[in-house]
């Protein structure tokens, strides 16, 4: 009864229930428990999920794709303060951002011409979800005017707006959440001091040592190979100094077989 497909759907607890009313065992549940853990009977109830792509949407140049989402903060008061950032697919690189004390669905909109001021031809492509801070008059006025265009994740297009919303986890627990967040105030401080180091200092795993900034920029071409080659030195000379090195039991291994 355990493994067969006809009781797949009945829990093992019921299960036990169950095969009493049908007059076949008479055993407890936890019994059942325990001579399923000792036998290792697998239960047919593998689930069946829809593909999902492990990979990504991802850009070839900057400004073909960008990120948009809000994310909430709470206060040690209970209050709350609502942070709004635009960041490019491509280079990762945070190109505008809000903090505010109340949700202004109108924000948006204006972080979109914030962000596409240093965009000179294409059209681009913006991730959102189905919030009302992305489907408002405001934005819909910024789509109708051909600056870009606005595709709902996961909706009409498989992907996810993941990117953005990793980095608002990355950005509350290895910074945010290690400071006393007590005002709006406090935490705008805290968001540019973090963005600026996001933007311009701090390496990006997936760029090869390259930081946002770089990406964005087309700056840091040269950055992989000068790490790649202070790595072959770094190496080489490890092994040169450890080689140099002797001890005493060495030492008299050598002596003993000369």
């Amino acid at each position: 009864m355990v493994t067969s497909d006809e009781y797949r759907h009945v829990p093992t607890g019921i299960l036990a229930r169950l095969a009493q009313r049908l007059g076949k065992v008479f055993a407890s549940p936890t019994t059942w428990y325990r001579l399923v853990r000792v036998h290792k009977w697998r239960r047919p109830r593998q689930r069946v999920h829809p593909a999902k792509p492990k990979v990504g949407i991802r850009a070839s140049h900057a400004n073909e794709i960008w990120h948009v989402d809000t994310t909430l903060i709470r206060l040690l008061d209970g209050s709350r303060a609502y942070l709004h950032a635009v960041v490019d697919n491509f280079s990762r690189r945070i190109l505008a951002w809000r903090v505010a004390g109340t949700f202004h669905p109108g924000i948006t909109a204006q972080l979109l011409l914030d962000a596409s001021k240093s965009i000179t031809s294409g059209k681009l492509m913006v991730l959102v979800d189905g919030g009302v801070e992305n489907f408002n008059s405001a934005v819909d006025k910024v789509v109708e005017s051909g600056l870009l265009k606005r595709v709902l994740a996961q909706t009409e297009i498989t992907f996810s707006n993941s990117l953005i919303e990793s980095w608002w986890r990355v950005l509350k627990h290895q910074w945010l959440y290690l400071n006393t967040l007590d005002t709006v105030t406090t935490i705008r401080n805290l968001v540019a001091f973090y963005i600026d180091q996001h933007n311009r200092h701090l390496p990006h795993s997936a760029f090869r040592g390259q930081t946002p900034d770089e990406m964005y920029f087309g700056t840091g071409s040269d950055i992989p190979k000068q790490l790649e080659a202070s790595r072959i030195a770094a190496h080489q000379s490890r092994m040169e100094a450890n080689r140099a090195q002797n001890c005493r039991t060495c030492e008299e291994m050598v002596s003993i077989s000369s």
